[in-house]
């Protein structure tokens, strides 16, 4: 059978797995009464849950005697790194794009990536069925995108179809028939090449998705670069230097049937397959029959730019709510989570039974606290600090810079360019994208965007869309203003009262409600003023005579803020610490002893 390998790439919710779902469904994947989920690629629960892909993950579907290996990939910026190891295993991109938004910076980042491997791109301009659909320009933003990243004059010569995912229909034209994914699919037999590899040489591969399962023990996805493999053949699995990791045999090979694994005896050079049976290797490991003597050329991976210091949790409350509490243990989870995400880089910390993790941002790195804590894990956090780097030529110091663009209604457009110029901050361009809003593109050092993207919220009173790309590192920009206001400390350990919160009200912004545990150290509010303030919260009433037990019901508390794991991570300052357990997210000072606080120097009253 012919094979043809794709990947879709697009900016976050531009709608990747969407169509997906309908290629699977028009090629016959699923039975007629199969009951399938909405967004089935996306199958773990964060996924789910956010409504973004973080994981690339394969499929298949066949269409006119054609096997057809479909790479669905994250869509966001820090995810990257999935985008770019899955690049090798394909031949050709379908690069989708919001028929309103245009192209948005996670769709540069990717596509030039792909125009860099030669891939011959196919244009797909989604969601026309938006009312505010502007083809025609987008159609002009996508080749001047492609020209300016350098694409040959083949790949300028790109195939374009217009779509809508979610309706299940895509034609050449936007006044054509409507009528399914018929024209995707021949577009990619006649467009994309079959691969083109030797399948008489010995068997070789490339490792490029890892995933672990309890039956098959390390199951590794890759292309078969060269030659055939069959079932339990003897391999040897080889690092980029050349040295041999183990020896061991194949004892399953898997091959994509729609959303399924199935079990094949034998596959041949340009197959995606999932092979089983080693229990060292790792991503980009090269697996290969015994006479191989060199690994295949591994695509290398941007480094990270953001760095967090994960520690144990050494808090009055730690190793109550969850179960895996020690440094070993988090260790070994951290060590895991690198075998299968190039994209994330783990050292030991200089403190003791601490860890620095190395990302590509926030996100990132949020998602596997996130799964951490799911796990049973009990964490503190440290503020994510930028990596900065040292010219060799010049001698200075560099740190990363992000391409920033804001969609923002006009009236608050003003607000946005002051607060990023704060921020150091650098406008590229402005213009109106349509709707009364306007669209600002900023070059802006990553540490002036850490913590921002709340208080940007709140500036645009929701409306506001702000989406960033790693740009390149360029020269220190100097001092970065943080946050300016205090926190309310609590000063005691015990459950907080109605009471005592009711009289904090004033003193700021509340983060806990009435009958939490809190302790010492601990941070349950923020200051309205620039200082750090100690409080009690959980004074009682004394009840006397004149004062009786019943007359709480007047002291009315204004909801407390709660912060999710990733906007509590953006918030605090480096003398703070976010505490995460699996049913808990708590804000604390790194030192919970005040006189310790004091002798550190860090804002005092």
């Amino acid at each position: 059978m012919d094979i043809r390998n794709i990947a879709i790439i697009a900016h976050v919710d531009h709608g990747k797995t969407t169509l997906v779902d309908e290629l699977l469904k028009q090629s016959g994947s699923f039975r007629e009464n199969q009951h399938v989920a909405e967004r089935a690629m996306d199958s773990n629960d964060l996924e789910r849950e956010r409504g973004i892909t973080i994981l690339a993950k394969c499929t298949s579907v066949v269409w006119n005697n054609t096997r057809i290996n479909i790479i669905d990939t994250p869509g966001h910026a820090d995810f990257g790194g999935e985008v770019e190891r899955i690049l090798s295993m394909v031949d050709g991109a379908i690069v989708l794009v919001d028929s309103a938004e245009g192209a948005l910076p996670q769709t540069k980042f990717v596509v030039g990536k792909a125009l860099a491997r030669g891939l011959k791109p196919i244009v797909v301009v989604n969601k026309i069925d938006r009312g505010d659909a502007r083809p025609d320009e987008v159609h002009n933003e996508i080749f001047d995108l492609f020209a300016a990243l350098g694409a040959n004059d083949e790949q300028l010569d790109f195939p374009m179809l217009f779509a809508s995912g979610r309706q299940g229909w895509a034609d050449e034209t936007l006044d054509g028939a409507r009528k399914d994914l018929s024209p995707m699919f021949e577009l990619i037999l006649r467009h994309v090449p079959a691969p083109n590899l030797d399948k008489d040489k010995p068997f070789a591969m490339t490792a490029t998705i890892l995933e672990s399962d309890n039956f098959l023990g390390r199951v590794l996805t890759g292309r078969v670069e060269q030659g055939r493999a069959k079932v339990n053949m003897p391999v040897k699995v080889l690092r980029a230097d050349g040295s041999v990791v183990e020896t061991g045999r194949l004892t399953k090979l898997l091959s994509f049937r729609g959303l399924d694994r199935v079990g094949v005896e034998e596959v041949e050079a340009g197959d995606i397959v999932a092979v089983a049976g080693l229990s060292e290797a790792t991503i980009p490991d090269t697996i290969a029959a015994p006479e191989v003597e060199a690994p295949l050329e591994a695509i290398p991976v941007d480094p990270p730019t953001l760095s967090m210091t994960f520690r144990l949790n050494d808090g009055p409350l730690g190793g109550r709510e969850g179960k895996k509490v020690t440094s070993r243990q988090i260790r070994d989870r951290l060590f895991k989570e690198i075998e299968s995400n190039i994209a994330i880089r783990v050292t030991d910390s200089p403190e003791s039974e601490a860890f620095e993790v190395a990302g590509r941002g926030e996100l990132q790195l949020g998602v596997l606290i996130e799964t951490m804590r799911r796990e049973g894990f009990e964490l503190t956090i440290g503020r994510p600090r930028v990596l900065f780097r040292t010219n060799e030529e010049t001698g200075e110091r560099e740190e990363p810079y992000e391409e920033v663009t804001i969609d923002v209604d006009e009236p608050y457009s003003g607000v946005v360019v002051e607060k990023m110029s704060l921020r150091k901050g650098q406008m590229q361009d402005m213009r109106p994208s349509g709707g009364d809003k306007v669209r600002l593109t900023f070059i802006i050092p990553s540490r002036g965007l850490i913590g921002y993207h709340g208080e940007f919220l709140t500036d645009t009173r929701g409306t506001g869309i702000m989406n960033r790309l790693f740009s390149n590192y360029g020269p220190y920009a100097g001092t970065v203003e943080g946050r300016r206001n205090g926190s309310l400390i609590s000063a005691e350990n015990g459950a907080t009262t109605q009471y005592s919160l009711f009289s904090l009200q004033d003193r700021g912004t509340l983060f806990v409600d009435a009958g939490e545990t809190v302790y010492q150290g601990m941070i349950i509010g923020e200051h309205s003023r620039e200082n750090d303030l100690e409080v009690n919260p959980i004074r009682e009433k004394k009840l006397t005579n004149m004062r009786a037990a019943g007359k709480d019901e007047a002291l009315l508390l204004t909801p407390p803020r709660r912060m999710s794991l990733e906007q509590a991570i953006a918030y605090i300052e480096d003398d703070e610490l976010v505490e995460v357990t699996p049913s808990a997210i708590r804000l604390r000072k790194r030192y919970l002893d005040p006189n310790e606080r004091k002798k550190r120097g860090k804002k005092a009253d």
